[in-house]
C-alpha cells in the first residue's frame, strides 16, 4: 500500500507510505488517494488530513521522473493523473489540511498550495524544482502559488530551485502555522477537530466561493495560445531530454538552452 487512511468520526486522514521512494507522485499512489477521496466523500468525512509517515524525512519528492514524457509531449496534460490530484484536493467538499513534517520538492509543494490550510513541523522546508528538470511548469500550477505567495517569492522560487525554510514559508503564507515537530500531529488534529464543530454545509460552500474566487485570473485567447507556445519551446527542447538522462543517471545535467 502506497498510502494508509483512516476515519475517525468525520475526520479523514490519507498518510503517504512510500518512504522508499521518497513519497513521490507516481501514478498508482495518485490513484490510491484519489481513491481514497472518493471514500471519505461516500463516509460523510468533512475534514482531511494529508500527512506523510512520522518522522520522513521527505513529506513528498514530487513527480516521478520515470512518469515524465520523452519531450515533444505536454509532462503536466490537463487530464494527467498529477492534475486530476490537485483537483480532487481542490475539489473535495471540505477543508484538506496538509501537516508536513521534512523536506516538500517540485509537486509536492504545488500539492500543498491546493490544500487549504498547511501546517508545518520546524523541520519543514520547500523546493520548486521544475527548473533542474527542465520542465516548462503550466500556467494553473503558477497561478496556485501567486495567488498565495507575492509575485517576488515566487519568482524566487521557481528560478534557484532551492529549498525555503520553514520560517520563511510561514512568513510568505505556504504556512498556516509552524509548531515543533513532537506537537505536530496533536496540533493539526486539534485543528481539524476547530472545523469540525462548524457546519459542515457552511464549511463547504464557503471553500467552494474560494475555489471559483480564486479563478479570477481572466486572460484572453491569444495569451493562452502565446503560453502553451512557449511552454512547447521547452518540453520539445534538447534540454528537456538531458534533464531527464541526468536525473536518471544521478549526475547533474549539462543545459545549453537548446
Amino acid at each position: 500500500m502506497l498510502i494508509l487512511s483512516e476515519k475517525r468520526d468525520g475526520l479523514g486522514i490519507i498518510t503517504f507510505n512510500n518512504d522508499e521512494r521518497r513519497n513521490c507522485l507516481t501514478h498508482p499512489l495518485i490513484e490510491e488517494v484519489l481513491e481514497a477521496l472518493d471514500d471519505f466523500k461516500k463516509s460523510k468525512v468533512w475534514v482531511v488530513i494529508l500527512r506523510a509517515n512520522p518522522k520522513a524525512k521527505v513529506w513528498s519528492s514530487g513527480h516521478d521522473i520515470n512518469d515524465l514524457p520523452k519531450k515533444g509531449r505536454d509532462p503536466l496534460p490537463f487530464f494527467g493523473p498529477y492534475e486530476m490530484l490537485l483537483h480532487g484536493i481542490q475539489d473535495y467538499p471540505g477543508p484538506v489540511i496538509a501537516m508536513i513534517e521534512g523536506s516538500v520538492w517540485g509537486g509536492g509543494c504545488d500539492l500543498v498550495m491546493c490544500c487549504d490550510i498547511a501546517i508545518g513541523a520546524y523541520n519543514a522546508t520547500f523546493a520548486m524544482t521544475p527548473a533542474k528538470l527542465g520542465l516548462p511548469y503550466n500556467p494553473s500550477g503558477l497561478i496556485h502559488f501567486f495567488n498565495i505567495i507575492g509575485l517576488r517569492k515566487v519568482k524566487e522560487m521557481f528560478f534557484t530551485a532551492e529549498p525555503i525554510s520553514a520560517s520563511d514559508a510561514l512568513h510568505c503564507g505556504i504556512l498556516n502555522h509552524m509548531v515543533q515537530e513532537y506537537e505536530l500531529e496533536e496540533f493539526t488534529v486539534n485543528f481539524a477537530n476547530k472545523i469540525l464543530k462548524n457546519s459542515p454545509l457552511a464549511v463547504k460552500s464557503i471553500k467552494e466561493q474560494f475555489r471559483l474566487l480564486a479563478k479570477g485570473n481572466a486572460i484572453d485567447a491569444e495569451t493562452a495560445e502565446y503560453i502553451q507556445a512557449i511552454r512547447r519551446i521547452v518540453y520539445d527542447s534538447e534540454d528537456y531530454s538531458e534533464a531527464i538522462q541526468a536525473f536518471k543517471e544521478k549526475r547533474k545535467p549539462v543545459f545549453k538552452g537548446i
